[in-house]
């Protein structure tokens, strides 16, 4: 029996994904086994309360986050990628090393997740932590005199700019 899900069926889980990013729940779109990983997460997350959990601290640091579709899952087999957008502020403590900014963010990512009995049985997230640290205003923005100076810190000497 194949895991590929049909397009209504692939929508309706994308969108139950990202409502259990907002505080739905990862119950009804995953395997209580689920396994997790992204740039923020750690270590790998294993279990639905896992998830929800690292999902409570997002929304807890984020409070008004929203994740939104940028373009329609893709499919192929047992295999699917959601492509998200997710917009907050940071109001609120992310972990115990980064009190809140009050800065607005916006971030461009995607989840690949693996596919069982139509919910996901393990997802990997993938979005710029660059970008995230410049908008929070960690780490400066990329082609400036801070860059440089950061990457000279870090030993990489100087980078010509191409005209």
């Amino acid at each position: 029996m194949s895991d590929a899900l049909e397009r209504p069926a692939l929508d309706s889980l994308a969108e139950r994904w990202r409502g259990a990013w907002q505080g739905a729940g990862f119950e009804p779109c995953c395997t209580p086994d689920v396994s997790y990983e992204d740039p923020v997460a750690v270590d790998p997350l294993h279990g639905v309360e896992a998830l929800d959990r690292h999902a409570a601290s997002l929304r807890g640091a984020f409070p008004d986050l929203r994740i939104e579709a940028t373009a329609p899952p893709l499919v192929r087999d047992k295999h699917a990628c959601i492509p998200w957008r997710a917009v907050g502020t940071h109001r609120g403590d992310l972990g115990t090393m980064l009190p809140a900014t009050d800065r607005f963010v916006a971030l461009h990512g995607l989840h690949y997740v693996e596919l069982s009995d139509g919910v996901v049985r393990r997802a990997r997230g993938f979005f710029d932590l660059y970008d995230a640290a410049t908008q929070l205003g960690l780490l400066p923005a990329r082609g400036g005199l801070s860059e440089t100076a950061l990457l000279l810190l870090r030993g990489f000497g100087l980078r010509r700019r191409s005209a």
